[in-house]
């Protein structure tokens, strides 16, 4: 037994040191050579076309009573790690980060606009649902835990490293007012804003769903 346990704890420091390197490998084999560092990879096109369709079509609530505190990010991941920072890791090439696990240094290409940064304070998480959408299609009902839970989701496709002030020109703007500046990446957009407004079973308003629409149904 406790030679298994041995065996567990190297594998899981063997996993520590080459999963960057291996996830990295994983994404140029699927997706060729413009692969970068990327959240995890949404749903298809034509799945986000069926969840689109069983999402609740609701005019948007009101903002009142909103604030970015009822959704308490950036929590800590592991160690000194905070989900910000697993994310500028996760999504830059070669990020070196100090004993307090700040990145101070690393190359992000921000697939919003396809600007390429090597300093962290050049970008912004972007909450691919933003908070403010989320408490106005839903998320005003929810607990505060449920709000943390999508503030800090590591596990669908809801936070993306991109450049600072791209993110800040999107704001609280839904995709039938605001899309990333790289119509190329539009499909992957929509495709990632269907999926996290599915997983938490979040309303859409019509232009949103007719602007998904058209978007999915060109991908």
């Amino acid at each position: 037994m406790s030679h298994m346990h041995d065996r567990r704890r190297v594998y899981a420091r063997r996993a520590a040191v080459f999963g960057g390197f291996a996830g990295l490998l994983g994404t140029l084999v699927l997706s060729g050579p413009t692969a970068q560092a990327a959240p995890p990879t949404p749903p298809s096109a034509a799945t986000a076309r069926t969840q689109l369709a069983g999402l609740t079509v609701k005019a948007e609530g009101s903002s009142d009573g909103y604030s970015r505190d009822k959704f308490p990010h950036w929590i800590t991941q592991s160690g000194s790690c905070n989900t910000r920072e697993v994310v500028l890791k996760r999504d830059g090439t070669n990020v070196q980060t100090d004993s307090s696990c700040a990145a101070t240094s690393g190359t992000w290409k921000s697939a919003y606009d396809g600007e390429t940064w090597t300093a962290a304070s050049d970008v912004d998480i972007d909450h691919v649902i933003p908070l403010s959408e989320a408490w106005k299609s839903g998320a005003s009902g929810w607990t505060t835990a449920q709000r943390q839970a999508l503030a800090n989701d590591l596990t669908h496709s809801q936070l993306i490293a991109v450049t600072d002030n791209v993110n800040q020109a999107k704001g609280d703007k839904d995709p039938a007012k605001w899309l990333p500046p790289l119509a190329s990446y539009h499909c992957m957009y929509a495709r990632m804003w269907v999926s996290v407004k599915y997983t938490y079973k979040l309303t859409v308003d019509s232009a949103e769903k007719s602007a998904l629409s058209g978007i999915l149904n060109g991908c």
